[in-house]
């Protein structure tokens, strides 16, 4: 089966006077078939741009973009790769423990 990453927004942190979002707090999901094997988690810190986008018309994408702009293509795929390593290593074991007997 072929593993996918969804990355989502966890939730936001923002200054309640003008909406400036602050922080996210992301998540990815290792997913392998139907089934969630790994997840990675992180925040960002974002700079105070000199336009803001009203809270009330963010999207998920949009912050997601800011997100990964923010980590840069090399920390993305990094995150990426990690969660496909950790699902192959759950579907194909190189250790294990126990008796013969």
């Amino acid at each position: 089966m072929a593993i996918t990453k969804t990355w989502e927004i966890n939730t936001l942190e923002r200054e309640l006077a003008d909406g400036y979002v602050k922080k996210v707090i992301y998540r990815v999901k290792g997913i392998d078939g139907s089934e969630e094997k790994a997840r990675a988690t992180g925040e960002v810190e974002l700079a105070k741009p000199d336009t803001l986008v009203p809270y009330k018309d963010l999207t998920e994408s949009t912050v997601l973009g800011w997100v990964k702009t923010k980590l840069g293509t090399d920390e993305v795929t990094a995150i990426e790769k990690s969660l496909e390593d950790q699902i192959t290593l759950i579907n194909t074991p190189v250790k294990a423990t126990g008796k013969p007997w």
